[in-house]
This record gives C-alpha cells, sequence and structure tokens, in this order.
C-alpha cells in the first residue's frame, strides 16, 4: 500500500532518521532537485547510511536519483543499490530508452551484488511535454517500472505555462499518465500541491487525483500526508460494502446462481474487482 510518498532532501540528517515517524507509506530520499551539485557527494553518503542503519519501520524507502544524463546517476546508484531501497525514482523521464538505460545499469549493479533481478524497482518521474506524450512507452519499457509518477513543476516549465493551484493545465497529463499507467498494468502517483498553508487546497487536489484513478500523491511536507491518507483510504461504508458483495458472491456460487444482485443493483465484475481491492486495502491498513 502506497497512498501518500513524502519527499525528504537528502541532506537534512534528522528528517532523514525520523522520516518513518512523519505517517507516510513512503519515503523519497531526494539527491536531485533538492540537494545542491557542491552537497551531492555528502547527500549521497548519508542517504546511503540511513538506509543502511535507520530504522523505516513499514515505510517503503524510495531514492529520487539524478538523472541519467549527469555525472552523478551511477555514483548514486552504486552507493544506494547496496542497502536495497523498495525504488529509485528516475527523474526527467522521457522516452523508453531512459527507462532501459536506467534499468541496464541497475541489473548490472543488482549482478555485482547477487541480488535476484528485479530486486529495486523503477518508479519514472515523467516531467516533460515529451514524458508525458510517451507515458504508455515509459510505463511498459521493462519489468522493473513498478509505477509512474507525474512531475508538474517542471512540466509547466516547459509547457511554457504557470503553475496553478487549480490545475487546469496538469489536467491532460493526469489523464494521461493514469491511461498509460493501467494500460501498462503498474502504479501512477500524483504530483505534490505545493502550498504547504493551504489546508482546503490539499484536501480538493488529493480528492480531484483520486477522482481521476491515480495510486496515490507525492508530498513536499509533513502536513499533508494525513489529509493524503485519508482522501486514498476506503471509508467504513466502502469496506462495508466490499464486505457484502464478496458474501453475496460466495452465497451465489454455493446456490449455483450466475447472475446476482445486491442492494437493488447488478454485481458484475468490475464491482467485484473493486471490493477485492478495497477489501485488499483495508487489511493493510489494519496491518499498519
Amino acid at each position: 500500500m502506497r497512498r501518500s510518498m513524502l519527499f525528504l532532501p537528502g541532506n537534512t540528517p534528522n528528517m532523514l532518521i525520523n522520516g518513518s515517524a512523519l505517517g507516510a507509506d513512503a519515503i523519497i530520499f531526494d539527491l536531485e532537485d533538492a540537494v545542491s551539485p557542491t552537497e551531492k557527494d555528502a547527500a549521497r553518503i548519508l542517504v546511503r547510511n540511513t538506509l543502511k542503519y535507520g530504522d523505516m519501520g513499514r515505510c517503503e524507502t524510495i531514492v529520487r536519483v539524478n538523472s541519467i544524463d549527469t555525472d552523478f546517476f551511477k555514483k548514486d546508484i552504486d552507493a544506494v543499490l547496496p542497502e536495497k531501497p523498495n525504488l529509485i525514482m528516475l527523474p526527467k523521464t522521457s522516452c523508453e530508452k531512459d527507462v532501459l538505460t536506467a534499468d541496464e545499469y541497475i541489473t548490472e549493479v543488482e549482478k555485482k551484488l547477487g541480488f535476484p533481478e528485479n530486486t529495486v524497482r523503477l518508479m519514472p518521474l515523467i516531467e516533460t511535454a515529451l514524458g508525458v506524450e510517451n507515458a504508455f512507452e515509459i510505463a511498459a519499457a521493462s519489468k522493473r517500472v513498478a509505477a509512474i509518477f507525474l512531475g508538474a513543476e517542471d512540466l509547466t516549465a516547459d509547457l511554457r505555462c504557470r503553475r496553478t493551484k487549480e490545475g487546469r493545465e496538469i489536467e491532460y497529463a493526469r489523464t494521461r499518465l493514469v491511461v498509460a499507467a493501467r494500460a501498462a498494468g503498474v502504479d501512477v502517483y500524483d504530483t505534490p500541491f505545493t502550498d504547504v498553508n493551504d489546508d482546503e487546497g490539499i484536501v480538493r487536489d488529493a480528492e480531484n487525483a483520486k477522482g481521476l484513478g491515480f495510486t496515490g500523491k507525492a508530498s513536499i511536507s509533513p502536513r499533508h500526508v494525513e489529509v493524503i491518507n485519508a482522501v486514498f483510504s476506503p471509508t467504513q461504508k466502502e469496506i462495508d460494502y466490499a464486505y457484502e458483495v464478496m458474501d453475496a458472491i460466495k452465497l451465489a456460487k454455493e446456490q449455483g446462481r450466475g447472475a446476482i444482485a445486491l442492494h437493488g443493483k447488478m454485481v458484475d465484475a468490475p464491482i467485484v474487482l473493486r471490493a477485492q481491492q478495497t477489501i485488499d486495502m483495508a487489511e493493510e491498513m489494519q496491518k499498519r
């Protein structure tokens, strides 16, 4: 379960050490935008040591490395891969070739370490117009790809438009990524809402993302994590209905009936699938 992902700058030791206590399902250790070129080496060591010695509990660990066209990319992979983060976030992913290039080097390092194939998964960060147009090819490029992620700040700069709270300028990109991810069978994550102090705005933005079909949403502030988790979690009413659906399906099979109705509505395959997804998430939430 990965409803919320919280970015933490890779050069902030206090935040990295306490990351698992901030409520997010996943922590993104950022070695890219949040770290200046002069601090890359120090941040890389700090993130590596946090992965090695820190207790992340049930938090997934994601490392946003530097892009493949920089001298930092291979150094980042060499440093963090031995500590087995759950995912590598690949910034500036614009085409299938970018994914395959990263996949090739990660595979090489995994083999040297004696890891099983695809031990560490990939999450391409799509933040260019070209990346949006190639979203399906990116999502389907490799078995290592577990999810794709929309980066709206760089995207709107590339589109030469203003980034707004309402987000109309990224509506196309959002829907394009959701469709591409679902077609490729991977998860898809929405861009952060960057106004840390707008408590109503984050609720609207998260609800919009969920309504479009996103798996979850990233955040740059711990303040937003609780809202994101709440929005992307099933309500008790939804959980109760999901169990009713599964009970009805079980009873129908026992009685040899093909078609069933619940509360006056026919229960078909998509309803059963959504019910099972709801139950799976509810059970995972209970574990946490």
